[in-house]
């Protein structure tokens, strides 16, 4: 299928249009989005397909088939994706699709463990929709987020890992020796080992209209909506390696790229700094945080303070970017496991949970370095510890070497 072709009919501010642009984002799938209320074109179309009446998203693939307001099972199923396992029992569950769970699910096939990998969103997790990976050994000239998810995932298939993607898991627990996970779908599944990998979310400021203004103004993927914004000034929120990186990308778009940082020097790598203060289109603003978002159906203001003065100022604004830190996804797991009060996993130095055989690894662990190549690290440790209880509890021979 030509997924570059896929259009879109919707607006800015309907909640299914936001979540169908996520998904396609996530998955790395080509589309055009028409806002039907600046496209009259398009708001006939949407009539026309829909017998008179106005519903969105209207979605239109390259073979002439057209959903109306689909789940993001339907689009999954559409694009082909498998979000149901194949058998009801496997010797490791991975949850998660990041770098740190097919690392370890790729180890762990190539020991002929019988894995199955269940992602909620993309393969790949926020690596893949990374427009650069400069950092990862290996690669001298970069490589795209999308490339390298790709081909980890090739890598993993190549083994015979089983994966999902689109599915969520909401639910663990114990029955007997093994583990067993339930999904949002009514599907549940067994293993004898779990791994938890299931990453985590870029942080939201929590200020007034931010919830208002998500996918209308308010964003925090600028390769999912960075394009949307082209010759228009944006506004990105914080000071770390993502809000630095996400900036520069920005210009490839933006006319103007404003940095808003609460301290008085910014603390992405010294490459990221140098690279965005040598861009004419960045400028930064230091002691600078956002107090509300302003607009209707769309953001077009932003009130700003500064920390050392309290002055506040309403500037102008129909984009900003927060990057302002992760949560782990690990909301589903209070009550099962052992979380720190800010809800990263807990685990001992073999990477195992207060639950003996359920193992955790990458950004949701309490202690993980939140980078790339140390969650490929700790998944293929997590998938050596693993093995070595499957080998215990006499599901692995135990004559195997490392």
């Amino acid at each position: 299928m030509d997924n570059g072709s896929i259009r879109m009919y919707g607006t800015t501010w309907c909640i299914d249009c936001k979540r169908a642009k996520k998904f396609f984002g996530e998955h790395r799938v080509g589309y055009v989005f028409i806002d039907v209320e600046e496209d009259q074109d398009g708001l006939r179309l949407v009539e026309r397909v829909n017998g008179g009446k106005r519903i969105v998203p209207t979605i239109l693939f390259p073979d002439g088939s057209v959903m109306v307001e689909p789940s993001n099972a339907d689009l999954a199923t559409k694009l082909g994706l498998q979000t149901r396992p194949d058998c009801p029992y496997y010797d490791l569950l991975v949850v998660g699709g990041g770098p740190a769970a097919l690392t370890a699910a790729l180890y762990s096939a190539r020991e002929k463990i019988e894995t199955l990998v269940v992602e909620r969103g993309a393969l790949g997790g926020q690596a893949g929709i990374t427009e650069r990976i400069d950092n990862y050994p290996g690669f001298p000239e970069g490589i795209t987020g999308a490339e390298f998810a790709d081909r980890l995932e090739q890598q993993c298939r190549r083994f015979g890992v089983e994966m999902l993607s689109a599915t969520e898991v909401t639910a663990m627990g114990l029955d007997g020796e093994d583990c067993w996970v339930g999904f949002a779908s009514g599907d549940q599944v067994r293993a004898r080992a779990i791994l938890l990998a299931p990453g985590s979310a870029y942080r939201r400021l929590g200020v007034a209209g931010e919830a208002d203004f998500i996918g209308a103004g308010v964003h925090f993927c600028a390769t999912c909506d960075g394009p949307f914004y082209k010759n228009q000034e944006v506004l990105v929120i914080g000071g770390g390696n993502s809000a630095v990186e996400e900036a520069i990308f920005l210009t490839k778009f933006a006319s103007k790229v404003n940095i808003a940082y609460r301290g008085t020097q910014l603390t992405a790598s010294a490459v990221a700094q140098e690279m965005a203060l040598a861009n004419p289109k960045i400028a930064v603003h230091y002691e600078t945080v956002v107090a509300e978002f302003r607009g209707k159906a769309r953001l077009s203001s932003v009130v700003i303070r500064n920390v050392r003065t309290g002055e506040t100022k309403e500037v102008p604004c129909s984009g900003v970017f927060v990057f302002i830190g992760l949560e782990p996804n690990t909301k589903w797991l209070k009550g099962s496991i052992a979380l720190d009060e800010m809800g990263f996993i807990v685990t001992d130095s073999s990477l195992r949970t207060n639950v003996p055989n359920v193992f955790a690894a990458g950004d949701a662990r309490k202690g993980s370095t939140k980078q790339l190549v140390s969650a490929a690290g700790e998944g293929a440790t997590a998938a050596l510890m693993i093995r070595q209880f499957l080998q215990s509890a006499k599901v692995l021979p135990a004559s195997r070497n490392d």
